[in-house]
């Protein structure tokens, strides 16, 4: 018999409560508690009721349904959190493993095409958005959750509060960056919030700056798979290419992991082509110890 919103209700505000002592971002609430929902429908009872057996079978049901690798993932996440903490019921996820999937390069813009993208935005307000993407590698909900408070111009930082993982980090922007943001100001004079909505008391949606990042693209005529987040991979890999210490590129980006971060030494070819090849060095030696003649 499905279960009824009664039944469940207070199994999911338990669930809610350990993840709010546990400091959880509220869309990560959201998507975890719409993960044990999607559990509970296939299911056709309380989760709180299911076996080991019963989440195989669902981890099955999404593989042959074509889910994508991320997302089961995000499902065995979620319900090893639910039956280890909510539950208590460690047996039934001691079990349970997560898909190893293949590391892909990103997409990455050369410096040229991402000055294109960047003048092709639908607007200043865009245009300041989509730079400070770039500009100081941000991802889009920490561009959307700017407040103005968070721009300091004096000390050349700006601060990224509750990023993921919950972690605050200072970032820097460039003098160009900082008198874009001054110009959009200036324009617009926003009140809390660095980038409004439609509603200015509430910040700009992912989803509209993503479709700005979209329609500059395909005004700028780049034919990559371009997001917002390909700004972000382009801001780390143009850093590793002028040389900067990937250490240190990994705290602007707010990597937990250096792996995370060495990733972009796959991508920037500027560095990559600059290396001499070991059959370079071999010439070079032949030719002094044989000089041409």
């Amino acid at each position: 018999m499905p279960m009824t919103d009664e039944a469940v209700s207070p199994l999911r505000r338990r669930m809610i409560e350990d993840m709010t002592i546990r400091k959880f971002a509220p869309k990560t609430q959201h998507d975890y508690v719409q993960r044990v929902k999607h559990f509970a429908a296939f299911l056709g009872r309380s989760p709180d009721t299911a076996s080991f057996e019963d989440v195989r079978r669902y981890q099955l049901h999404l593989t042959a349904s074509g889910v994508g690798v991320p997302t089961i993932n995000q499902t065995v996440s979620t319900l090893r959190f639910f039956f280890r903490v909510t539950l208590k019921r460690h047996q039934i996820i001691e079990r349970t493993h997560v898909v190893h999937e293949p590391r892909k390069l990103p997409v990455v813009l050369s410096p040229e095409e991402v000055a294109r993208l960047l003048d092709a935005a639908p607007g200043l307000k865009y245009k300041a958005a989509l730079s400070v993407a770039y500009g100081a590698g941000l991802r889009a909900t920490e561009v959307v959750s700017l407040k103005i408070a968070d721009i300091d111009s004096q000390r050349m930082i700006i601060r990224v509060e509750q990023g993921k993982g919950g972690k605050d980090r200072n970032v820097m922007p460039s003098p160009s960056l900082l008198n874009l943001l001054r110009t959009w100001w200036k324009a617009a004079r926003p009140q809390g919030w660095l980038f409004p909505g439609r509603d200015p008391a509430q910040p700009m949606t992912t989803r509209q700056l993503n479709r700005a990042c979209h329609a500059a693209a395909q005004m700028a005529e780049i034919n990559k798979r371009v997001s917002l987040h390909t700004l972000r991979h382009s801001f780390a890999t143009h850093l590793l290419e002028q040389n900067i210490d990937v250490r240190v590129i990994q705290v602007l980006l707010g990597h937990a992991k250096l792996d995370t971060t060495a990733l972009y030494t796959r991508v920037a070819t500027k560095t990559i082509s600059e290396v001499m090849s070991p059959l370079e060095h071999l010439a070079l030696k032949l030719r002094e110890i044989r000089p041409p003649g």
